[in-house]
């Protein structure tokens, strides 16, 4: 049953921060309007990574240059491999009944299906290894910076396949498009998804 009586803001911040060896029955408690901080932390990622998704610079070729990642790295560190996987997995569902959460406010299953869909599904794979290494390893910003990493190249190698495989390029043309030009901003990206993960950490109520 989910319990009762822990103050809204409180439980939204500690559904943030609930992959923090905190235990992860803080996620069963329940808000006034009867959610559990879970749902509810499930949504705000998922609609943090679709305003991040508009916030973008589009490209020739398909690929965006924007903020959704640093929202699914957040999604990883603060919530955990599962429910930070979980939340990007609602962002996916509302772009594939047609919401308009993508770049460029776009959605259906002919954009997530597309040519560059494979990058948008990445993100199920970059949140749980963010996660992963935030849940499992220290919370300092060395191995903060270095899940998010190897959830970026996860997320690039999914991307980049899929990306191949419907348009016919090559990969050095593939990695030219789609990857090379994003890499300053992943930098930029993860460094302060890290930073701001710590921050967060030590605002953490103690409860």
């Amino acid at each position: 049953m989910p319990q009762k009586g822990l103050p809204t803001v409180t439980a939204i911040i500690v559904a943030a921060g609930a992959s923090r060896r905190m235990g992860f029955d803080k996620l069963s408690y329940c808000l006034p309007d009867g959610r559990t901080v879970l749902e509810t932390s499930c949504a705000l990622f998922a609609a943090l990574t679709a305003v991040c998704s508009q916030l973008a610079i589009p490209m020739p070729w398909g690929v965006p240059i924007n903020l959704a990642l640093f929202a699914v790295y957040m999604a990883g560190t603060m919530l955990g491999p599962v429910w930070g996987a979980a939340s990007q997995l609602v962002y996916l569902l509302l772009a594939a009944v047609g919401v308009p959460v993508m770049a460029g406010m776009q959605g259906g299953p002919a954009v997530l299906l597309g040519k560059t869909g494979g990058y948008a599904i990445g993100y199920l794979l970059a949140a749980l290894i963010a996660g992963a290494f935030a849940a499992k390893l220290p919370r300092k910003f060395g191995w903060l910076a270095l899940g998010c990493v190897v959830g970026c190249a996860a997320c690039y190698v999914l991307g980049t396949i899929w990306f191949m495989v419907l348009t016919g390029l090559d990969l050095p043309t593939s990695l030219t498009y789609c990857v090379i030009p994003y890499l300053p901003g992943d930098v930029i990206k993860i460094a302060l998804a890290s930073l701001l993960t710590i921050q967060l950490d030590k605002r953490m109520p103690k409860i």
